[in-house]
């Protein structure tokens, strides 16, 4: 009899996102969660890779299915027990500020600034990090939305992207931007960080409205 190949499991959505490597393990995770999201992969590698990415690409492929990048289909609507970012920065005064807005309830979870200097990119970066730390004491916040790529991508990579020089006034900014780095490189997460779906959901519900 051909040996089963090994299986590895994906959560997106459940009691610790993560990848796991059984399915009893996978089960403790989804068992009688309500929205639970998860699937099974044949190479670890890619159920990683699966976890870093938006669930809607890999659901209702089989397993080991090559997923284009045209194919991904959006969710109908945001998930629910998740925390909206936005940063605003001020193109006259360069005055810059972020905050967070739990979802769906609206309610504002922390706020940040204004300072006295940066820009959007960094704002929205900063607000992410800062969502991070605040879902290490909120374990039931389960996805942390955003509508910058930019951003996004500057977590995953762990470092912003930036010149902004470190003189004058932005030493600040700049001090708190190392702290973001730092707290990044030193520290896991398995909560999902996705984007914010404007075209089909709306204005992100933690935008200053000042567009």
């Amino acid at each position: 009899m051909a040996k089963k190949k090994q299986k590895f499991y994906t959560v997106w959505v459940g009691r610790k996102p993560g990848v796991y490597s059984t399915w009893e393990e996978c089960k403790e995770q989804i068992h009688q969660f309500e929205g639970a999201v998860y699937k099974g992969f044949y190479s670890l590698k890619e159920a990683q890779q699966a976890f870093l990415s938006d669930s809607t690409r890999f659901i209702g492929k089989s397993a080991g299915e090559k997923n284009e990048p045209n194919s991904r289909q959006l969710s109908d609507e945001p998930e629910k027990n998740s925390i909206c970012v936005d940063g605003a920065w001020n193109t006259k005064t360069n005055a810059m500020e972020y905050q967070g807005v739990l979802f769906p309830s609206r309610e504002r979870a922390f706020h940040a600034g204004p300072f006295a200097t940066g820009t959007n990119n960094i704002a929205e970066f900063l607000a992410i990090v800062h969502a991070l730390t605040y879902c290490k004491d909120h374990p039931e916040i389960l996805i942390i939305y955003s509508d910058s790529n930019t951003a996004i991508t500057w977590v995953k990579n762990k470092r912003p992207k930036t010149k902004i020089a470190d003189i004058g006034k932005n030493s600040s900014i700049i001090s708190i931007m190392q702290r973001a780095e730092n707290w990044l490189l030193n520290n896991n997460y398995q909560i999902q960080i996705r984007k914010w779906e404007t075209k089909k959901w709306g204005e992100n519900p933690a935008d200053f409205g000042r567009k």
